[in-house]
């Protein structure tokens, strides 16, 4: 009885909440509030908040056409294995120091790998559909991930080296969990100076991540016809959207699990709607805002910016924490 109790814990864990159920929900309600905020801030009325919804759900009807030249199963198979990824990463973003659906010593490591695979996927596809806009869109793609990978290492290490200095002999940690107990007992990772400069490196990661305007630049449909998305349509595009909605809520749910874990009350529902509040916010500050008053950036802007300004705000606290600040 104790097996099957447990079997079904974690079927409910994998499967609901935090799993995949409750990911996809409040990934479609945030891209909801999103676009109706931009409206707001654009003096438009703006989509209803289920809109992405009713946009999925229309792609799910639509005929899935494949280029004649392409390779098919990597071009159907690239958008599941992307969402696959972002969904599994779900299950290792804690809610508070003690409610997580997996977790481990190095969880980390692991969310950094998983966060690469969606551009990977995105990449593979484009390169499989033998079109020249998506080989455009390709080459952009690979920019941006190199353009924000660096910086964001280096944001997961300043947050690891801080905590770990305190809840591990090795002064260093790797595991969510961790860092979430860190912030518990000592205050919200955004509270410490030293941290500052990595939580505006990673506002900044995330945009550029989702692949939000302005850095949209693997798609940029005024310029490359969507780019790396051209040649998809029906249920393959509905993969590809709801894991760029799916990636908004794990970025951001990742910013709080860094920098505001400190702000959990213990209680897992006031702590699960404190957690889509954050988000929300977050949400509006880094990519709202920047979607609604900045135009497309160049591939080459993007680059130049990340490895400049982005990357020296996260290794600045870098340095700060190892020097024990």
């Amino acid at each position: 009885m104790n097996i099957v109790l447990i079997i079904l814990k974690w079927l409910f864990h994998i499967l609901v909440f935090p799993g995949f159920l409750f990911t996809l929900c409040a990934a479609l309600l945030l891209a909801g509030i999103d676009r109706k905020l931009v409206a707001r801030m654009q003096n438009r009325v703006g989509p209803p908040l289920l809109q992405p919804a009713y946009d999925l759900l229309k792609l799910f009807g639509k005929e899935i056409i494949i280029p004649r030249q392409a390779n098919k199963k990597a071009f159907l198979s690239a958008p599941a294995v992307g969402l696959a990824s972002l969904l599994v990463t779900s299950l290792l973003l804690p809610f508070s120091a003690s409610f997580v659906a997996v977790s481990g010593v190095a969880d980390v490591i692991v969310v950094l790998y998983l966060l690469t695979i969606p551009a990977v996927a995105i990449i593979v596809g484009a390169a499989s559909s033998a079109s020249p806009f998506a080989g455009v869109g390709l080459s952009r793609e690979m920019v941006a991930v190199m353009a924000y990978e660096l910086p964001l290492t280096i944001v997961l290490v300043t947050v690891c080296r801080k905590a770990g200095l305190m809840m591990d002999e090795s002064g260093m940690t790797f595991s969510l969990a961790t860092v979430m107990q860190y912030q518990a007992e000592h205050g919200a990772m955004i509270t410490k100076l030293s941290m500052i400069p990595a939580a505006l490196a990673m506002l900044f990661i995330i945009p550029c991540e989702v692949g939000a305007h302005p850095f949209d630049i693997a798609e940029a449909e005024t310029e490359i016809c969507e780019g790396t998305l051209a040649e998809y349509s029906g249920l393959p595009l509905a993969f590809y959207e709801l894991a760029h909605y799916v990636k908004m809520f794990i970025l951001t749910s990742l910013f709080c699990v860094l920098f505001l874990g400190g702000f959990t009350t213990g209680v897992v529902v006031v702590d699960l709607i404190l957690r889509l509040i954050f988000c929300v916010v977050v949400t509006f500050l880094c990519i709202t805002v920047p979607h609604a008053v900045c135009a497309r950036f160049k591939v080459e802007q993007v680059f130049k910016f990340y490895w400049t300004w982005v990357l020296g705000l996260a290794l600045v606290s870098l340095l700060l924490v190892w020097l024990g600040l």
